[in-house]
């Protein structure tokens, strides 16, 4: 099947003919100067007052447009630190009163209340990895990436807290140096040799996820070596129930293996059950690739009842394209346009290999997905304008995104060049459809125009009302960076901001 999505601007935009994309009868006036148009490359101003020749903006209603969900993230951590609490409280039910009553016992019970600690939070590591569709709309897959990390440094430092107490314990009690006393505990004790294993993986895992190492690594290496965290599970698992003193109460029967359980049943739903059927139901394939300007170009996609995908603009998916030589890679794209029946966009910049070949599939080639996954949506708002700032390729969930977005939407688009700006023909047809307004930043960062955009007075300049609007940021770590530092300088709210950076 091929479809003409680059012959002309009807063709390609069918959808934008819904009802939501109406314009207003009456559009505002204070944007309304011949001098300024809706879709201008900006650059610095000398003489005008805002530096950039805009206007002051007028009040506005800041009710927020649906019910919010930043209640979500309170009750997920207050659901946290209550399974952290009843997996402490085993120690608690197994150990009699007078227990503890040297230095050695303390040092068990220190080193067994960790043990615990750590066996909950690897737990819930691997629930928060599940991809389970229920767990990304509750909290958002950029929150538990971020969650995901801080207890991943969590967990290494607990299990060689619990390893380092336990052996000094014990060497206290028996009398002798700890680090014979450290040999007879791994040589002696039932699967203490799967936990020194689980620990050293555990350990090597979080090594390679430094960022200055990952970033340096293939992602499917990285991936591929990630993977050994199943293989912690079940090593720590292991040693847990065959050593762990406080897991054998009736209590902890329960409860303990209740955890594994769910842990269990949210991976295989997760990793396996849901990608099966989203393929199975939609059998994805490529349609047509469509050149979009230097070194970028968009895959559109065909399915079946592309209508049932439960997928809103802004989201990104994973993607598998089954050729000769990428059925094995699997990258994570944003939808460049919101979704529709007949068809969806992904639009891919090349900058290796992989993404190279991708522009060569050919029409029919079939895809594996997964996804959706994130929150980087329109039903996040919390106010009733938005400001949207990308950066490069980082204007493709952004282009998506303003299709679902009010009237007065401004989006401003930083490029180093000209002709590394796409979708500029989409973007202004949307903004004219949509009442909403285009800004183009072009140049390097050493340029006025660029270095002055995420300077507060440069931001004022630009989007006087700054701090009234949701911002929704998209682009390269060092772009949501600076702009996010900008706008806390403005007393921007961290709830206001909506983050997609290009990291994995």
């Amino acid at each position: 099947m091929a479809r003409a999505y680059n012959d002309t601007a009807d063709q390609q935009f069918q959808t934008f003919e819904d009802p939501r994309y109406r314009q207003r009868e009456e559009p505002l006036e204070w944007w309304n100067d011949e001098a300024y148009q809706r879709s201008d490359i900006v650059l610095e101003s000398q003489t005008d007052p805002s530096g950039w020749q805009a206007q002051s903006l007028p009040p506005v209603d800041d009710r927020p447009p649906a019910e919010a969900t930043s209640g979500n993230r309170l009750l997920t951590v207050l659901l946290f630190f209550g399974g952290l609490g009843a997996s402490v409280s085993l120690w608690l039910f197994e150990t009699e009163a007078g227990t503890v009553n040297d230095l050695a016992t303390l040092m068990l019970a220190v080193g067994r209340i960790l043990g615990l600690i750590a066996g909950y939070v690897l737990f819930i590591q691997l629930l928060m990895m599940s991809r389970v569709s229920w767990l990304e709309e509750w909290v958002g897959s950029r929150d538990l990436l971020k969650w995901h990390r801080w207890l991943g440094t969590s967990l290494v430092v607990t299990v060689l807290a619990h390893a380092v107490f336990i052996i000094y314990g014990y060497a206290l009690t028996a009398e002798t140096p700890v680090v014979e006393q450290g040999i007879t505990i791994i040589t002696s004790l039932p699967d203490m040799m799967s936990a020194l294993i689980a620990t050293g993986l555990l350990v090597f895992i979080s090594l390679i996820s430094i960022r200055a190492l990952r970033t340096r690594m293939p992602y499917e290496l990285w991936h591929l070596i990630h993977l050994a965290g199943y293989a912690v599970l079940l090593l720590g698992y292991g040693h847990q129930i065959a050593t762990g003193a406080n897991l054998g109460g009736p209590y902890a029967k329960i409860f303990w293996p209740g955890l594994a359980a769910l842990v269990i049943a949210a991976l295989a739903w997760g990793r396996l059950i849901e990608p099966v059927w989203l393929n199975v139901r939609h059998r994805f394939e490529v349609a047509e690739v469509v050149a979009e300007g230097q070194n970028t170009f968009s895959i559109y996609i065909d399915g079946n009842r592309l209508d049932k995908l439960p997928a809103q603009a802004g989201q990104f998916m994973r993607w598998r394209f089954l050729t000769a030589n990428g059925w094995w890679q699997s990258h994570p794209f944003s939808l460049s346009a919101a979704p529709n029946a007949e068809w969806l966009r992904l639009t891919v910049t090349a900058v290796g290999g992989h993404t190279a070949k991708l522009a060569e599939m050919q029409p029919g080639t079939p895809i594996w997905a997964e996804g959706p996954f994130g929150t980087f949506t329109a039903e996040r708002r919390t106010r009733r304008r938005a400001l949207l700032i990308a950066g490069g390729s980082g204007i493709a969930p952004i282009r998506a995104l303003l299709e679902d977005m009010p009237a007065d939407t401004i989006v401003i688009y930083r490029a180093s060049r000209p002709e590394e700006l796409v979708f500029r023909a989409e973007l202004e047809d949307l903004a004219e459809r949509r009442d909403a307004w285009v800004r183009y930043i072009v140049g390097s960062r050493n340029d006025p125009g660029p270095s002055r955009l995420f300077t507060p007075n440069g931001m004022l300049g630009l989007v006087p009302d700054v701090n009234r609007r949701d911002i929704y940021l998209c682009g390269p770590p060092g772009l949501v960076g600076a702009a996010v530092a900008t706008l806390r300088e403005l007393e921007v709210p961290d709830s206001q901001m909506h983050l997609d950076p290009f990291e994995f």
